[in-house]
């Protein structure tokens, strides 16, 4: 006889609706187009219950994480910066992309989830997300990636993608099309670093689902 699997739970500390439920497709309805969305899944409700009785960051933030200031100052990444990574389950798949800010991990901007799309695809938007944030606000924070492939698009303008344009993935191209045409029509001198996982540990944008 199969044994059933147990069902997750997914809280949304910030959403439509913040709250706890026992679906992914209720979770969702909560978060799309919700900007800067809050939200984790857990193997049960015991578990939820208490991540939401406590705040995001306290659940999700550095988790896993190196503590850079721990590290000395010619080892240590600039602190003052954007991280950025992408999340995919699947690849392609239901795609993520996120930036913080390095020295404190406090989430910049999020944009997900999207269908079908891949982790390169997530990497570069969430660069372009950065720079244009960057530049918004009027800021010249460098950009940690750990994806070389990633900054090569920024480099060249363009993405070399395998990936097919389909109905399902019609937003991830849309997404694309558009980050293409900013990096097209605008400049930037902020440098674009890459992220040293092997001295750092995960860069301080990673969404820890490893």
């Amino acid at each position: 006889m199969t044994k059933k699997a147990k069902n997750k739970y997914y809280v949304v500390w910030r959403g439509i609706t913040p709250g706890i439920y026992g679906t992914w497709e209720e979770c969702k309805k909560q978060i799309m187009e919700y900007e800067g969305a809050q939200y984790k899944s857990f193997k049960d409700k015991e578990e939820a219950e208490l991540a939401y009785s406590k705040s995001y960051f306290e659940i999700t933030e550095l988790k896993g994480k190196k503590n850079l200031h721990e590290l000395s100052t010619n080892e240590k990444p600039l602190l003052n910066s954007i991280s950025v990574d992408a999340a995919c389950k699947g690849n392609p798949g239901t795609l993520e992309f996120r930036g913080v800010f390095t020295d404190t991990g406090t989430e910049l901007f999020s944009r997900g989830p999207y269908e079908m799309g891949t982790v390169n695809i997530g990497e570069f938007l969430a660069i372009v997300l950065a720079l244009a944030w960057l530049k918004k606000n009027k800021l010249n924070y460098p950009v940690y990636t750990d994806s070389r492939t990633a900054m090569a698009w920024i480099r060249n303008k363009k993405v070399n993608t395998k990936l097919q344009r389909t109905d399902k993935n019609k937003e991830v191209f849309k997404a694309l099309d558009d980050g293409v045409s900013w990096l097209k029509n605008n400049t930037f001198t902020v440098p674009i670093l890459k992220w040293k996982t092997d001295f750092w540990g995960e860069i301080h944008a990673d969404y820890g689902r490893k």
